[in-house]
């Protein structure tokens, strides 16, 4: 299990509800697929009403809108910022391969993920980073992990890595999809009306796919979401 969330009264009354979520080893301030997750999870318990076709979250990076339709639900990534990446030799040698296309860059966007892309779908598949290296590569940098990517004719194919947070491989991530697509649009990969698909977690036998869209520099992320488990818990 990649992420935890527990469902807390708002305290700001622009919030439909406030959330805390947590990996197995810290607390995140944002994430993207327990956002998306928990959204589903309270309207599924009749928790919440969409206003106008949307949630806001409240959670420690402020407030995030959730956009529902009857096919999909969607996040607008509250904020974004690029820097490079420091100690690349260090780095690199976690990542492994010498397939990447360019300087990998810090995204924060709440979680602080180093971002890179390689050179194709095979040789992004093949990559085994050396996780031990890499958690002590964040614990030193105060990142979250790595997301790689790599584009193809459907769209891109990413792979997620947190170690540090217990994470060898997250099967899909939204924060890490929405710090791919801001990296991609602080490139000038992408632009404003652009959508794509990201598929993500094949290698470790799923089979995500993540739905990207960009208005302005606003990045939308988002997808189905499926009840799996259903319980109780009692504290």
């Amino acid at each position: 299990m990649s992420e935890t969330t527990f469902v807390l009264p708002p305290e700001d009354p622009a919030a439909s509800y406030r959330v805390r979520i947590f990996t197995p080893r810290a607390e995140l301030p944002f994430a993207g697929h327990p956002t998306l997750g928990t959204a589903h999870a309270v309207l599924e318990a009749g928790r919440v009403t969409p206003i106008e076709g949307r949630l806001v979250q409240q959670c420690a990076v402020g407030l995030v809108e959730v956009s529902i339709d009857e096919a999909m639900r969607s996040f607008r990534l509250p904020r974004y910022a690029s820097s490079p990446a420091p100690d690349a030799d260090r780095l690199a040698a976690a990542v492994g391969g010498s397939d990447l296309v360019d300087a990998p860059q810090v995204l924060d966007v709440g979680p602080r993920w180093v971002i890179g892309q390689v050179t194709s779908a095979q040789a992004l598949s093949a990559l085994a980073p050396d996780l031990a290296a890499l958690a002590d590569y964040d614990r030193a940098q105060k990142t979250t992990g790595l997301t790689l990517f790599a584009i193809t004719q459907e769209g891109i194919n990413v792979r997620s890595f947190a170690p540090a947070d217990g994470i060898a491989e997250d099967p899909v991530c939204g924060s890490g999809n929405g710090a791919v697509a801001a990296y991609r649009l602080l490139k000038g990969q992408i632009g404003d009306g652009d959508t794509y698909l990201a598929s993500q977690g094949r290698e470790v036998g799923r089979d995500g796919q993540v739905h990207i869209r960009i208005a302005g520099a606003d990045v939308h992320v988002g997808g189905a979401c499926v009840t799996c488990v259903t319980g109780s818990l009692s504290i």
